[in-house]
């Protein structure tokens, strides 16, 4: 039995079916070549004869992408077949993915037919699909409830007739993860010539219980596991790919069982996925949700501060997370206070820091979130008063038919420099436009504007994060003319650099 497991990813077929999360051809493609540098061995690029749009992503996805093998659903229906050979015909590796249900109610009351009857089509479609692609995969759908005494003997059969890879879903996510890990067992045990194909799991989330259910699987035998990123997909979504990678990346002492995946990919690829189909992770998903390395309590900051190891199983730059996130409550200690501080470049001794400390709380009770610039505010912004870049003069011209401009002046060390630019916007041009006075190759990876009063003439305080050169810079503005502001935060955080 092998020690890799092949990662077959559905989020361009199954999460993809998600209401209202439709991909246009040419974001699948985009998706697609993010799955290739993850490194998922399949990718499940559409159901062909669904639709012309999905007939023409599997075309064009076939075309874009090299190493991944490039799957194509049909049912168990010739035209189906014919229909998936042809869009796959541009594939380097393509592989056929046919089934027909096989529990007593999808026999019984989907397809009006017969155990026998059905034996006999499964067979047949795999047979047909063999014509056009040595790589053929067969789903047994509601696998989940069927009985495993048939379920063995369909198994049996479409390995004998050339299927390489079996497909065992929990179609309704209705098995508990003994229940499935014993199914998977059973066919281990019981059907001849098993080891001839690769046993997989596609598992539904409509209990919660997918990722335990295909990790129940893979330890009784299979070898490929269905995913999804972020477990999007029908209903309650589909097995969640990160999570699987993940629990085998950090178990691997007790499962020893490898992936191709660079999780340093993982979140990013996560990010993508979420941006193009418009549905948010949710805070609190594990691995990629915004809160999964995020620590607000004050046992837990300074556990994590003293060691990340006390309450982080994963580190989350294996994931492609930078650090840890200490998230300012009323339920934080000193320590996080302090750690926070120092990032934002202050520092301050004992007697200033329990000053500080106390007002925070206050703070703290009244404000449900505490951002950089309100810490900031706490110590009184002495940063900026000592400033070496200061921001002496603004001047943007913008409308609906003009391009936005930008002029700055700054005083540099007691010297002036003035520059213009243009922008997709005035706060682009007044950052652009600071940019060609300074000189320094920065990114911006974060932009925050946040309103402080309420109404028309509102405070607005922009959080601005930049990188340079690996590292990560904190600026904070406020001001009633937010591109001032934004303008004053991108300065904030150039000041906080090394100076030249």
């Amino acid at each position: 039995m092998s020690d890799r497991l092949y990662i077959f990813d559905t989020t361009l077929r199954d999460g993809e079916q998600v209401p209202g999360c439709q991909l246009n051809t040419v974001e699948k493609i985009e998706v697609a070549k993010a799955l290739e540098e993850l490194g998922v061995d399949v990718i499940e690029a559409g159901f062909p004869i669904s639709s012309p749009g999905d007939f023409k992503s599997v075309v064009e996805i076939s075309k874009a992408v090299t190493w991944p093998t490039i799957c194509a659903l049909t049912r168990a229906v010739e035209k189906d077949i014919d229909v998936a050979a042809e869009a796959l015909k541009f594939a380097k590796k393509g592989r056929i993915h046919t089934g027909i249900g096989t529990s007593p109610f999808h026999i019984y009351h989907k397809l009006n037919s017969t155990p026998e009857e059905i034996l006999e089509r499964a067979v047949a479609a795999v047979k047909y699909a063999k014509k056009y692609v040595e790589d053929v995969e067969f789903y047994a759908e509601d696998a989940g409830r069927s009985e495993n005494e048939y379920l063995a003997r369909v198994v049996e059969a479409v390995i004998k007739a050339g299927a390489t890879v079996v497909n065992i879903p929990d179609t309704t996510g209705y098995t508990l993860p003994y229940e499935f890990g014993e199914k998977i067992k059973y066919l281990m045990d019981n059907v001849r010539g098993v080891e001839k194909a690769i046993i997989s799991t596609h598992c539904h989330n409509d209990l919660g219980m997918a990722t335990a259910n295909t990790i129940a699987g893979i330890m009784n035998g299979a070898r490929q596991a269905e995913v999804t990123i972020n477990g999007i997909g029908e209903r309650a979504g589909n097995t969640s790919l990160e999570e699987v990678v993940m629990i085998l990346k950090s178990r691997y002492a007790v499962l020893g069982i490898d992936t191709n995946i660079k999780t340093q990919n993982i979140y990013k690829t996560s990010r993508l996925v979420s941006t193009l189909m418009n549905m948010p992770v949710q805070p609190n998903k594990a691995i990629v949700g915004r809160n999964a390395f995020a620590h607000s309590s004050g046992i837990h900051q300074d556990g994590v501060l003293k060691n990340r190891e006390n309450y982080e199983i994963i580190d989350p730059t294996d994931v492609g997370i930078s650090e840890s996130s200490i998230v300012l409550t009323a339920r934080s200690g000193r320590a996080a206070l302090k750690h926070r501080l120092e990032i934002l470049g202050f520092k301050l001794d004992k007697n200033k820091l329990d000053e500080v400390y106390q007002k925070f709380l206050e703070l703290a009770d009244k404000k449900k979130d505490i951002r950089d610039d309100d810490v900031a505010l706490l110590v009184g912004d002495v940063h900026r008063k000592e400033s070496r870049i200061k921001l002496e003069f603004l001047q943007v011209v913008t409308g609906k038919t003009l391009v936005p401009m930008a002029t700055v002046r700054l005083n540099i060390a007691g010297e002036k420099f003035d520059a213009t630019a243009s922008g997709n916007g005035p706060v682009d041009a007044a950052i652009k436009a600071i940019k060609q006075i300074i000189r320094r190759q920065v990114t911006v990876e974060e932009f925050l504007i946040q309103a402080i009063t309420k109404g028309s003439d509102d405070v607005g305080k922009v959080h601005l994060e930049l990188d340079f050169d690996g590292n990560k810079f904190f600026g904070f503005g406020a001001h009633t003319d937010i591109v001032t502001a934004s303008a004053e935060a991108f300065i904030d955080a150039i000041n906080k650099m090394p100076a030249e």
